[in-house]
């Protein structure tokens, strides 16, 4: 097993970005979700100076995390609440999604159209550099069967030109995994998983064999899924914890390799979440959320 080794700040991003292993994933500071409404922004300006007080040194972002009417980005917040950025923070973003007209999102196959996507996450976010770029494929699951190639070719060369740190994937199966990896390394997976939904253990273990990051979005179910349950709730009860805290520990101790980007746009949600950093499960808790 070739694991990035611990670091005080608990994993290795790419082999050399030490990041706490709960971070803070931004969708939900501009809106509800991926699409919506506009927050209010001071409020979402207040969570990430808080999350960074907090110990967050690891955000998770995108161009298209803004409000219907554009007035609110996620980006935009982040720039504004925390640029020039502490000195070991690490932003992650994603490209492969684009916002329509009318708020909605549409998925590209296109690999030219992804350099303009850089292009506004450097701008946006304030830098000269992105440390970790997914390439976004498909929305919500793995279109199986399709190449991530070519589209993953032009993001490496973007990496070679000096405008990308680190390369991940999002929303992929390990097919997908192996044919990116052919063409340059990987950094981090991110996918849809969380304690109700396991469906992505064999890609889990890919990473973990090979010292890949599985940073999965929607950690608490993003309202897609219930986590509530007697095992769950039996846990939480022990621990003197909430039932969301209880299923980012279990994502946690699920493998080394695991970081949690929880989000939200409260600052009440945010102090609970970062607490689940300290809730160390048993093997009897282990068994009865298995």
């Amino acid at each position: 097993m070739n694991l990035d080794s611990p670091t005080p700040h608990g994993f290795l991003l790419g082999g050399d970005l030490p990041v706490n292993r709960i971070g803070f994933g931004a969708m939900r500071l501009s809106t509800n979700g991926f699409t919506g409404p506009a927050r209010d922004p001071e409020t979402g300006r207040a969570v990430l100076r808080r999350a960074v007080e907090l110990g967050v040194d690891h955000i998770d972002t995108a161009s298209f995390y803004r409000s219907d009417d554009g007035t609110v980005s996620a980006n935009a917040l982040i720039r504004d609440a925390l640029h020039p950025y502490p000195a070991g923070m690490v932003i992650a973003t994603k490209v492969g999604p684009s916002q329509t007209p009318d708020g909605g999102l549409r998925q590209t196959t296109d690999p030219a159209a992804l350099r303009p996507m850089i292009e506004a996450n450097l701008e946006t976010l304030g830098v000269d550099r992105l440390d970790l770029v997914y390439l976004r494929v498909g929305m919500m699951d793995p279109p199986h069967g399709e190449s991530v190639a070519e589209r993953f070719e032009t993001l490496a060369a973007l990496r070679d030109e000096g405008l990308i740190r680190h390369l991940g994937l999002s929303n992929v199966d390990t097919g997908h995994l192996a044919e990116a990896r052919a063409i340059a390394p990987i950094a981090a997976v991110q996918n849809h998983f969380h304690a109700g939904k396991r469906d992505d253990v064999e890609l889990l273990t890919a990473c973990e064999e090979a010292g890949i990051a599985f940073v999965p979005f929607f950690p608490l179910g993003g309202g897609t899924s219930d986590l509530t349950g007697d095992g769950i709730a039996r846990v939480a009860e022990r621990h003197g914890a909430t039932v969301p805290q209880v299923a980012l520990a279990w994502l946690l101790a699920s493998s080394p390799v695991t970081l949690a980007i929880p989000g939200t746009g409260s600052l009440t949600h945010l102090a609970e979440n970062m607490a689940a950093g300290s809730i160390t499960l048993t093997p009897e808790d282990l068994s009865a959320l298995a």
